[in-house]
C-alpha cells in the first residue's frame, strides 16, 4: 500500500537525478504530505529521452463516466496489472517513474495492518516513515492514463498510480504492502511503451532489497492531509519491542 508520501527534492534535481532532458514540470516545492489526487512529478519516456512533468495521482481508466473514480485507484498491485481492466492498458504501454523522497506506512497497534487512506486522527495505528538512508530519491513504479469526459476534444486529464508488492523482511512487521521501488538499472526496460514483454516486465515488480530502505516512527500529524511540514518526518523513539 502507498497512500501518502513526500516530496522534496527539487525539479532541477530530481532532473539530474532521472537524467531528464526535457523538464515540463514547474516546481512543486518540498511537500511531505502527498495525498491521492494531488499532483506529482512523474518521469516517461518521450521523443527518445526521459521526460519530468507532472500528473495528478489515482489513475481515471479512459472509459471512467467521473474522474472521482480516481481517488480509489491510487495503488495497482504488481500481481494484477496484467489482468485488471482498469490498469492492463497502461501496463502495456504507459508506464512511468514517481519520484519520492519517502513514503509513510501505518502500522496497527494490535498487529494487524492499515489498509491505507486519511487515518484521521485516530489511534488505532502507529505512522512509519519509510526512505533511503543515504537519502537519495525513490523511484516508484507507476502506471498513467489519459482521460477525457465524453465527446470533448479538450486536454486531457493525465493521471497515475502507484505499483504496489508484497513488503519485504523489514516492512513486513508495518505493513503487508509496500510500493515496488525501482533501481536504475531498471528504468529504461520500465519506461520504453515499445516495451511489451509483460512477463519480462512484472519480474521488475517485487520488493526492495531490505538493506535500501529504513522505517522510522513519526508523530501523528500525517495523520491529517491538511497537516505538512518537516516535522511530519521528525523520527520519534523507537517503540519498546511488543508494542505493535
Amino acid at each position: 500500500m502507498c497512500g501518502r508520501y513526500t516530496s522534496v527534492t527539487s525539479v532541477a534535481e530530481l532532473a539530474a537525478y532521472f537524467g531528464a532532458d526535457d523538464v515540463v514540470a514547474d516546481d512543486l516545492g518540498p511537500r511531505y504530505n502527498v495525498a491521492p489526487t494531488d499532483e506529482v512529478y512523474a518521469v516517461v519516456l518521450a521523443g527518445g529521452g526521459r521526460r519530468l512533468g507532472t500528473l495528478r495521482w489515482g489513475l481515471v481508466p479512459p472509459w471512467a463516466e467521473d474522474p472521482k473514480v480516481g481517488a480509489r485507484m491510487i495503488n495497482a498491485r504488481a500481481e494484477s496489472l496484467a489482468d485488471k481492466p482498469a490498469f492492463r492498458p497502461a501496463f502495456g504501454h504507459r508506464r512511468c517513474l514517481l519520484p519520492a523522497d519517502g513514503f509513510y506506512e501505518w502500522q496497527h497497534l494490535d498487529g494487524a495492518t492499515a489498509s491505507g487512506g486519511d487515518r484521521g486522527g485516530g489511534g488505532a495505528s502507529r505512522p512509519w516513515y519509510v526512505r533511503r538512508p543515504d537519502g537519495e530519491p525513490l523511484a516508484l513504479a507507476g502506471v498513467w492514463e489519459r482521460w477525457r469526459p465524453r465527446g470533448s476534444d479538450g486536454p486531457p486529464l493525465v493521471t497515475a498510480a502507484v505499483v504496489t508488492t508484497s513488503a519485504n523482511e523489514r516492512l513486513a512487521p508495518l505493513h503487508d504492502r509496500m510500493p515496488v521501488v525501482l533501481a536504475p538499472g531498471a528504468w529504461d526496460d520500465w519506461l520504453d511503451p515499445a516495451n511489451d514483454d509483460l512477463d519480462a516486465l512484472s519480474s521488475l515488480l517485487v520488493p526492495a532489497p531490505d538493506h535500501l530502505l529504513e522505517a522510522l516512527a513519526v508523530s501523528s500529524l500525517v495523520n491529517r492531509v491538511a497537516n505538512d511540514g518537516p516535522a511530519l518526518v521528525e523520527p520519534l523513539p523507537e517503540p519498546p519491542a511488543g508494542e505493535g
